[in-house]
């Protein structure tokens, strides 16, 4: 591919497409770190714990003379023999990533430019997995529209509960149903204690058999990529258990993704252990960690798979007080 894309263009767009090389991974991070609707899941510190023979990175990079206006981190897949333009397959979402003070119209010839420069690379369609709105530093919907006008369509919507923690009174209990207040405390008299601690091998294990107990399926991760995580971006990967009598029982697995969520990434419990309610004490003390740390929403992630209902997780999460986002994937034919 070549090193910047300049179809023809009307002279005010003056957007350049440049495809992502080393040389720009502080510029990137930098970038995503000041953007609208940055997250980790965005950065080169977190796509890079994947091994380069995973994915074909064929991430991007749009200026306007030398401003950088946005990134598209993505890859190239090949499916039925055609070539596919997507939303980094390693990362929980992506979508483009703007500056704050982006314009529409500004937008509008970024995505046009996105749509050309595919074209020119013979991709046969885009797809974006764009971030929940509680993501956003300004709550805004322009790129949704806009994608829309240009052509791209919902392929995959999904829904994330939440906690909106500017709203919590600051006694916590208060914010929660009778029934999980009432969890809570059966999970203190029994002795159940949280406390955050960097033992993943051993919650390791107990997500790897709770997810083949129930599911028949292996956490997305290798415990080495959680261990290299961890030691990539040591304060946005964080680690919370609960104990009996110093026996780790059940554990959180925090993403904190940006100056104002905290992902749940992983919560798992040993089965033998689930009347003792650690779950229900762990969202407790968690939510008022991440309370603490001045974030804003608590995100326990999707609670549907390809658009089917998971009752349960719905009914523990209404329970602890969440509200509902779409996380959606758009797509554009070419």
């Amino acid at each position: 591919m070549s090193a910047a894309f300049q179809p023809p263009r009307a002279a005010e767009a003056l957007i350049d497409v440049v495809p992502y090389e080393e040389k720009h991974r502080q510029l990137w991070d930098d970038f995503v770190a000041q953007s609208n609707q940055g997250t980790l899941f965005h950065t080169r510190a977190f796509l890079a714990y994947h091994p380069p023979d995973r994915f074909t990175d064929a991430s991007l990079l749009f200026f306007k003379r030398a401003e950088l206006l946005a990134v598209f981190p993505a890859a190239n897949l090949r499916v039925e023999a055609t070539e596919l333009l997507r939303s980094h397959p390693g990362a929980s979402f992506g979508g483009l990533v703007t500056t704050l003070d982006m314009t529409m119209r500004e937008l509008e010839h970024l995505i046009g430019q996105l749509l050309a420069y595919s074209r020119s690379q013979k991709y046969s369609a885009i797809e974006l997995t764009l971030p929940p709105y509680i993501y956003f530093s300004q709550a805004s919907q322009k790129l949704e529209f806009l994608l829309y006008r240009a052509g791209f369509r919902y392929h995959q919507r999904e829904l994330t509960h939440f906690l909106d923690l500017r709203s919590f009174n600051q006694n916590f209990s208060e914010n929660f149903s009778a029934e999980f207040n009432r969890k809570i405390r059966r999970a203190q008299q029994l002795g159940v204690t949280v406390r955050e601690c960097d033992d993943f091998t051993l919650f390791y294990h107990i997500l790897e058999k709770n997810l083949q107990d129930k599911h028949k399926t292996s956490p997305v991760h290798t415990l080495k990529e959680l261990f290299d995580l961890k030691q990539r971006l040591p304060e946005r990967v964080r680690l919370f258990a609960a104990y009996v009598q110093d026996k780790m029982i059940a554990g959180i697995l925090l993403f904190i993704c940006n100056a104002q969520v905290a992902l749940a990434f992983y919560i798992s419990q040993l089965a033998e252990y689930q009347q003792y309610r650690p779950v229900n004490l762990l969202c407790y003390e968690t939510a008022q960690w991440c309370a603490e740390q001045e974030l804003a929403y608590f995100d326990f992630g999707t609670s549907t798979l390809r658009g089917e209902i998971n009752w349960g997780l719905v009914d523990f999460r209404q329970a602890a007080g969440a509200q509902a986002a779409f996380r959606d994937r758009m797509r554009l034919d070419l």
